[in-house]
């Protein structure tokens, strides 16, 4: 799970960015959760946009849920710097979740073309089968080939 600042802004992103699409969202008292996935097959360098039908079908056959929980008032305060993506000191600990996609240059070209900031590109370190992205809170997602 993610804590996020502002819905209005991660939620587009997760959805435009990396496919996924809110599967169910719990509301509570001060909080509400997000729950997202991709549909099985549906890929970041492949097809972006399945219609309703293709969607319908593959609905059951989620690989993974990312949940991002919205403290209620965050995203109007202005004092609140954000939350410990755990990939800073001093609270290092957490770091970062992982998307697979078919063509690794080919997601990075398109999120090169929305203007996703990148922490790592696949040209850049000894690692070059590899690239990260932040999201609008700071977090990292890996982006790998499927093998």
């Amino acid at each position: 799970m993610f804590r996020i600042k502002n819905p209005e802004v991660s939620l587009p992103w997760y959805k435009e960015v990396l496919g996924m699409e809110v599967i169910h969202e719990g509301p509570g008292n001060d909080f509400t959760n997000f729950f997202l996935a991709h549909p099985s097959g549906w890929t970041l360098a492949g097809k972006t946009n399945p219609t309703s039908e293709e969607k319908s079908k593959m609905k059951n056959q989620r690989e993974g849920v990312l949940e991002l929980c919205w403290n209620h008032g965050t995203e109007k305060d202005p004092n609140f710097k954000g939350y410990v993506s755990g990939n800073e000191e001093p609270s290092r600990g957490f770091g970062h979740i992982c998307i697979a996609v078919d063509d690794l240059n080919a997601a990075c070209k398109r999120f090169d073309d929305l203007g996703v900031k990148f922490k790592k590109r696949p040209e850049e370190g000894r690692m070059r089968n590899i690239a990260f992205i932040f999201d609008p809170d700071g977090y990292w997602v890996e982006i790998v080939a499927k093998q």
